[in-house]
């Protein structure tokens, strides 16, 4: 349960690492947290913090000493070097989800920061979606999990235009990450074999080495299963740009959630759609949903000293999971996760 700071605390000063679509979206949900301040950012300016210094990296935003924490929106692949040196410096860590894309990455991440002792949290943040909190409060009722199904499909928009290095990661990095992560949560057990598919075509066609989808099946230590499911290669007309669904099966029910309509829909003269709103949305000028909330969450817990809801261990194990699920792709054997 997270605890609002007491207002004798002081202002956590923040620095963002990361200036995309990511960063300019951290920067706007901690610029309307009352006691967190933007004051430093790398490599460029972002508009949502314009009072924020503009160091070239994050080196020297560090080493500036302007900064309790850091919130970490590099690609994929970039994360763990920062987080390393951000916990050496002694500064809390926010990094967006996957946590790492290798074990090895995760392991030396996870290290640091317990040897610093400082508070750091991966930004999974369906955690704070409403219907999936609610979800995981009524697990008690379908009894022992049995099987699972979770799919996060993008539109083909998200590896062509959205980001700029999709070649470095996957959809299932991209997506999968955060199922993997929920699901666990679902079931409060791990991993502890998967087996997976991806499939190469149209995307490496338009000259992106990455696949165009993969599946992964997932086997528990408590005898449970899910199939993890990701895509990126949906017509852009699909009414939402992502397409989200996750069923949890036990001996006593079954727990389904459905997030492709999230009560509004909208017609006009160029498209139809279901626009998002359970993750971000903005109310009356003011940041709202999951994603201001796990932002949020972290602030106060950097602030307070109290444990995140996503600890670094439980996001260690995503990537583990992750990591042996493209090894198996790769082998067309299981793997279990290091």
């Amino acid at each position: 349960m997270t605890h609002l700071p007491k207002l004798s605390l002081p202002r956590l000063r923040i620095g963002i690492v990361g200036a995309g679509i990511m960063g300019r979206g951290h920067a706007e949900v901690l610029a309307a947290h009352p006691y967190a301040e933007i004051t430093a950012v790398a490599r460029r300016p972002l508009d949502q913090a314009p009072q924020a210094a503009v160091y070239p990296g994050y080196q020297e935003l560090l080493a500036s000493g302007t900064v309790d924490a850091v919130s970490i929106t590099t690609p994929d692949h970039l994360h763990a070097d920062v987080m390393v040196a951000a916990a050496e410096a002694g500064v809390h860590i926010l990094v967006e989800k996957p946590f790492t894309t290798t074990v090895e990455d995760a392991d030396r991440s996870v290290a640091a920061i317990r040897q610093a002792g400082v508070t750091a949290m991966c930004l999974f943040n369906h955690r704070w979606v409403p219907a999936y909190a609610q979800a995981k409060e009524q697990m008690p009722l379908i009894g022992e999990p049995v099987v699972g199904y979770a799919r996060k499909d993008d539109t083909i928009h998200v590896p062509t235009e959205m980001i700029g290095w999709a070649d470095r990661t996957t959809c299932a990095w991209f997506l999968s990450s955060h199922d993997i992560d929920l699901v666990t949560w679902l079931y409060d057990d791990r991993v502890v074999e998967v087996f997976a598919t991806a499939r190469y075509g149209k995307l490496r066609g338009l000259g992106i080495e990455t696949p165009d989808a993969m599946q992964i099946q997932a086997r528990f230590a408590g005898g449970a299963v899910a199939t993890f499911e990701s895509a990126w290669i949906y017509p852009s007309t699909f009414p939402t740009m992502v397409d989200s669904y996750v069923t949890v099966v036990g001996e006593s029910g079954v727990i389904q959630l459905d997030r492709q309509k999230e009560n509004i829909q909208l017609a006009t003269e160029q498209a139809y759609s279901y626009p998002r709103n359970m993750l971000q949305r903005v109310v009356h000028g003011v940041p709202a949903g999951a994603y201001r909330d796990a932002i949020h969450h972290f602030v106060d817990c950097a602030r307070t000293g109290a444990e995140p809801l996503v600890s670094v261990e439980s996001s260690r194990h995503v990537t583990a999971v992750l990591a042996a699920a493209h090894e198996s792709a790769r082998t067309g054997l299981p793997v279990k996760p290091a």
